[in-house]
């Protein structure tokens, strides 16, 4: 490989790539996306190739021009959670619990049971529509349509239930600092656990047509291997962790909300290629299903908000009909929560690893600082190392399994 190209005036880094690359011999330079059906719109890949083999990448996450972090500055406490759903919006319910998370612990706040139950609750519903909408897309861009159509099925089982409690498919806003926007609804546990049967019968389908199906196995076994050490070193969690047979769940070995009350196991693979990603989502289906039955039997009655009008706001007879109430609801939504100078962070098990929040207040109603640490932006930095050096069509299963979700990389 001859030495690199300096730049000539008003020439571009692609250009200078390209004529690299023309000095280098046959190797090419190509665009893979963001017009690639696999690339999700905004991402592009800029390839090196020799041959079919990748020997470099250039990976572009696009723009969304989400501005998550900035925006947080500008509203008051309970204002930034609608910003979080559009972090990862296959499951934003699991977003809004992270981040009321976060508030509370800094404001040393202590949720009810049921509220915690139900927090659980509305999580794990989130988490199967995430790994749904991987395993269908997944299957989809290597040629499983019929696989596709069951897979966006069951999770369109599932978002009538998280409409049914937050008003809302993705934009779900369902948590508030010291609670949640409402009680579930009547017969609420009837329709999830009848859509949660509806799920399983349709991963039985899914699990028939793909897990023993010779092109689709030959297609991801083997394929972007990602070893233990590698994984640590990026900053991996979720299920490219426990891929390479890593135990390690937030819910389990951190247990937040009543994660400790239930049982359920961490579902590990061995040699953390894209066809033990597939399995791990796969099989965390039903761990999930098994925690939301337990979680229905187990559900205490009671109030889902703390009884304290400084935190939560009042019922709106209290606004109408009291003058305490009416000063409380204006103080909060005008002054916001008084969140205690500090720092604090918090971490859920997100659909794709550790989803947390850094937030930091100086002693008003409005954040100085909320970061995010998004699981799929550590996923999206170890990529390259996994596709360098393989075939070409390695490429859209293994960026399928990482499943990267624009809105939390680019924030």
């Amino acid at each position: 490989m001859s030495a690199p190209v300096p730049m000539s005036r008003g020439q571009t880094s692609a250009q200078a790539q390209l004529d690299q690359v023309a000095r280098a011999g046959d190797k090419m330079v190509i665009n893979m996306g963001p017009s690639h059906p696999a690339t999700h719109g905004t991402v592009k890949f800029v390839l090196t190739l020799d041959g079919e083999t990748v020997q470099d990448m250039d990976i572009h996450i696009g723009y969304l021009h989400r501005g998550f972090e900035k925006m947080c500055e500008q509203g008051t406490w309970q204002q930034v959670l609608p910003y979080t759903d559009r972090l990862n919006y296959v499951s934003p319910l699991i977003n809004n619990v992270g981040y009321v998370m976060a508030v509370e612990k800094l404001m040393g706040i202590a949720i009810t049971d049921r509220c915690a139950y139900i927090r659980m609750l509305i999580s794990e519903i989130s988490r199967m529509t995430d790994h749904l909408t991987a395993l269908a897309a997944g299957a989809l861009e290597l040629g499983g349509f019929t696989p596709f159509l069951y897979g966006v099925e069951a999770r369109e089982t599932l978002y009538p239930l998280v409409e049914e409690i937050s008003g809302a498919r993705l934009t779900t806003s369902y948590t508030r600092i010291g609670g949640l926007r409402d009680d579930l609804p009547p017969d609420y546990a009837a329709h999830v656990l009848s859509g949660i049967d509806k799920v399983l019968g349709l991963l039985d389908k899914m699990d028939r047509l793909l897990t023993k199906n010779r092109i689709f196995y030959d297609r991801m076994i083997g394929t972007g291997q990602l070893s233990q050490a590698d994984a640590i070193s990026s900053g991996c969690t979720g299920v490219m962790l426990r891929c390479t047979g890593v135990d390690w769940d937030l819910r389990k070995h951190q247990p937040y909300l009543k994660y400790d009350e239930v049982d359920f196991d961490v579902i590990i693979g061995h040699q953390g290629d894209n066809y033990d990603r597939y399995l791990c989502r796969f099989e965390e289906l039903h761990e999930s299903v098994k925690i939301i039955r337990q979680i229905f039997k187990q559900m205490p009655g009671g109030p889902v908000n703390i009884d304290n009008w400084k935190y939560v706001l009042p019922p709106k007879s209290a606004v109408y009909n009291s003058i305490e109430g009416m000063i409380a609801h204006f103080k909060l939504t005008i002054d916001g929560h008084p969140v205690p100078a500090g720092e604090a962070y918090a971490a859920v098990e997100g659909g794709n690893g550790e989803l947390g929040f850094y937030i930091v207040s100086q002693g008003n109603g409005r954040p100085y600082k909320v970061h995010v640490r998004a699981p799929c932006f550590y996923a999206m930095g170890i990529l390259k190392k996994l596709v360098v050096g393989h075939m070409l069509a390695d490429i859209v299963p293994t960026f399928d399994t990482l499943n990267m979700i624009g809105g939390e990389v680019d924030r």
